[in-house]
């Protein structure tokens, strides 16, 4: 598994922080969102298997196989507990994450978090993808087709079966870690119903809205989505710093 990791200096006492991506997507365009957390806490963008520069299995995993290759790759590289957050599919990885290795998860941020369970089709998903395009950054449209090209459209289409058949709000009644859900009041792909349904059914969740954003948040609005999780993430024990500054990055 290919990772993107900050190499700016924090403070030792402050959890990592994993970024997960979603369907057909990479690392890629979490770095926006990545830049602004690194002078708080060591953060961590992989490309799950058959994604980004990650191996490509020779078939596709379902949600459950993502989040136990998520949960090898942290012991691999010695990451015992972490919050993560986690963008569409990576939403429904982090949850499984959750429930099936609670010990590696802090906290979890779920932002833009599917499928609805009453667009579960894949016409209706994709319906959806349409209708945030004029709301996203133009240059998500050059990152997300790269990192399509790159992972295939075969893998795309077997991994969105997966996704579409996951049922995310029963499994989030199991979630006991605290849990943000962050929804963009544009994201025509994740009702404004479903998501405060998820936060309630969550035992320890709760909602932020960011206006104007749509799907994809941690490309296009990262300064408003960090204004929203660094009071989460640091939950008061971290001083904030380093304002204004941007990390630089490295990968491995």
């Amino acid at each position: 598994m290919h990772a993107r990791v900050s190499v700016d200096p924090v403070s030792d006492d402050c959890l990592p922080v994993i970024l997960v991506h979603g369907l057909g997507m990479s690392s890629r365009y979490m770095i926006p969102l990545a830049e602004h957390l690194a002078p708080h806490m060591r953060v961590y963008a992989p490309d799950l298997p058959g994604f980004g520069l990650s191996d490509k299995p020779s078939g596709a995993l379902t949600v459950g196989e993502l989040a136990d290759a998520l949960a090898a790759w942290m012991q691999e590289v010695g990451l015992e507990r972490a919050a993560f957050i986690g963008n569409s599919l990576g939403c429904e990885v982090l949850v499984e994450l959750a429930v099936n290795h609670p010990q590696l998860v802090d906290r979890l941020v779920l932002q833009g978090p599917t499928p609805d369970p009453e667009a579960r089709g894949i016409i209706r998903q994709i319906a959806g993808f349409l209708l945030i395009a004029p709301f996203e950054r133009w240059s998500l449209a050059w990152v997300a087709l790269a990192d399509y090209a790159r992972g295939g459209i075969r893998r795309y289409i077997r991994t969105l079966r997966s996704m579409v058949d996951n049922r995310i709000a029963e499994k989030a009644l199991r979630v006991s870690q605290p849990t943000l859900v962050v929804w963009g009041s544009r994201d025509y792909i994740v009702p404004y119903e479903f998501v405060t349904s998820l936060a309630g059914a969550l035992p320890r969740g709760r909602l932020a809205v960011i206006p104007a954003a749509a799907h994809g948040i941690n490309y296009s609005h990262p300064e408003a989505f960090t204004a929203v999780l660094l009071p989460f993430l640091l939950a008061a024990r971290e001083r904030q710093g380093a304002q204004g500054h941007i990390p630089r990055f490295g990968t491995g």
